[in-house]
Order: C-alpha cells, then structure tokens, then sequence
C-alpha cells in the first residue's frame, strides 16, 4: 500500500525514551529491547553534567528516574525539591542506577541498570549497527538548552563535537528540540534534520508561518492532530504542503487519550492522518497496530478493485 505520510511510506515507529513501557527509561537496555522489538527509531534525551558532559535523562531532575535518593552521600545535593543533573559530574551521576518513573509499570528492573551518557549511546548505536549490518537511527531531544547555556551549561558545544564524531553511515542521526535557536544552530554546523516540538495547545499554524524554513519538521502532541470528532485539525495536511514531516507523541498503552475507546484505535487515527512517524512507549505495540492498518487497508483497496 501506498501510506499518506510525506513520502509514501510506512509511519516510522519510534521508541519514546527506548522501549521505556518495559524497561527503565533511558537506559542502554530499553534502547536495546526497542531494537530487538523492531522499532525504526531510538530517542535519547540529553541533559547537561556540572562537568558539561551530555547525559541521558528525560528530566534534569534526578529524582523521578532514578535512585539518587537512596545515596547518602549526595543527601545535601537536594535544592528546590529535586537533585538536578547539572549539579553532579558525569561521574557521580554514573554511580546512579535508573528506575520505573510510571508507578503502574514494572519496577522489576529498578536499581539494576546504568544512566548512560550520549557517548555511551552513540557507542551503543554503532556496536548495534555492527551487529545488525544496517545503520542505527537516534533521534536525540535537547532539553532546556536556553535556561543551561544562561547557568554555564550550554549543550551545544558537547552535541556537535559528539556528532562530527560518530561515524554517519552507522549511526544517523535527528534532533528535536522545543527551541528553535539551537535547532537553527545545529542544523547548519552538524548538517543534521531538526524537529521542532509543539505542546499540547501550540499555535501550530503560527509555529509553521515563522519556522518552517528552519526545519525537516516538527514533533506535535497527538492533540493537535485532531478534533473531539476525529478530524483533522489540518495540521498533516498543512506540514506536509510545505514538504516537511510530522512525528506525533506520545503513544501509551496505558495512558490512552481522553475518550479514545483503545491503542489500537488511537494509533489507527494518526495512521489515517498520514503522520511521518510516532513516538510510543511500547514500540512493539504500534509496530503491531501499523502492520495490521497495513493489511486492512490492503485487504480493503483489493476489494475494492
């Protein structure tokens, strides 16, 4: 079949923070798994070190992922009611152990694996393409680069030394960010695709008018996809009319949007819309729900021929 996405073809699927439904978010291992599920993506978050080393973390707080409440010696570390990663070196920061932040998911992993840095990742990536004979795709979001450069902590300089270093025809890479500037930065000094992420309730419409000359993209929240009703808001439509791609996020098999009857049935909407890829927490689940969109509409344009 012929999918609506900008190119035609299928959707990609793309682990959100690894297969982070199943295992610690952000860890070599949940990366891994995601592989081993068959997703087509990997998404990294990268926050910043004291010692201005990239490290793998959704949040810059420390608390929700991982187990540096049970380390007594970084006790007086605590300001503001979290521990934040730009207050530890790199070092200290690998004496951590990550854990299950969704209270409902598994936490029989919690304490036994690594934060990585994103060298560490990229390393991972290439020993992954190695293995497999085929390039591994990481799509990286930078995470509050203006309020860190502001404090000292500018990731930029860290990232793209990182990625004039990786070798391109085993690990490629995208990145997303919320901020335009260092997507318009690096797009130009790494020579790589950027995304540019929209919110829940995001002028998307405005976000196009301003930066679509900037970027391959844009990451939307799922709401902005749609109405109440199921139709689209035009927001695919539109991207695609400019010749850029749209990934969707987040999809959760346990935290399915408001009035949406299941997974499968959320997935099938984004699908119909023609998003270029989504974002998903149990990347094998929305491999199975595209393989089966797939089929049915297969199934479908042969009964109707």
């Amino acid at each position: 079949m012929t999918w609506s996405t900008l190119d035609g073809l299928p959707p990609r699927i793309i682990a959100h923070r690894g297969a982070s439904g199943l295992r610690p978010e952000h860890t070599l291992e949940a990366y891994t798994l995601a592989l081993e599920q068959g997703a087509d993506v990997v998404e990294p978050d990268l926050v910043v070190s004291r010692d201005l080393q990239l490290i793998v973390r959704h949040d810059r707080g420390l608390a929700r992922s991982t187990d540096v409440a049970a380390h007594p010696a970084f006790a007086a570390r605590k300001r503001d009611g979290d521990w934040w990663a730009e207050d530890f070196d790199a070092a200290e920061i690998a004496q951590l152990r990550a854990t299950q932040p969704f209270p409902q998911r598994d936490h029989r992993h919690d304490g036994e694996f690594r934060i990585p840095t994103f060298a560490a990742a990229l390393l991972w990536a290439e020993t992954a393409a190695r293995q497999r004979n085929a390039p591994v795709l990481l799509y990286p979001e930078l995470k509050s680069p203006g309020l860190l450069a502001a404090r000292g902590r500018d990731p930029l300089p860290r990232f793209l030394a990182l990625a004039r270093q990786r070798n391109p025809a085993r690990v490629q890479l995208w990145l997303q960010c919320f901020e335009i500037e260092p997507l318009r930065q690096l797009r130009e000094q790494a020579e790589l695709p950027v995304f540019l992420l929209l919110d829940q309730g995001s002028d998307w419409r405005r976000a196009l008018r301003l930066h679509g000359g900037d970027v391959d993209g844009f990451g939307a929240h799922k709401s902005l996809l749609a109405d109440a009703r199921g139709d689209s808001t035009g927001l695919v439509e539109e991207v695609h009319a400019r010749g850029l791609r749209v990934h969707a996020w987040t999809y959760r098999d346990d935290a399915v949007a408001p009035g949406v009857r299941s997974i499968d049935a959320e997935l099938d909407l984004a699908f119909s819309l023609g998003v270029d890829g989504v974002f998903s927490d149990f990347p094998s689940t929305a491999l199975r729900c595209r393989q089966r969109y797939a089929s049915f509409a297969q199934a479908l344009g042969n009964d109707r021929g």
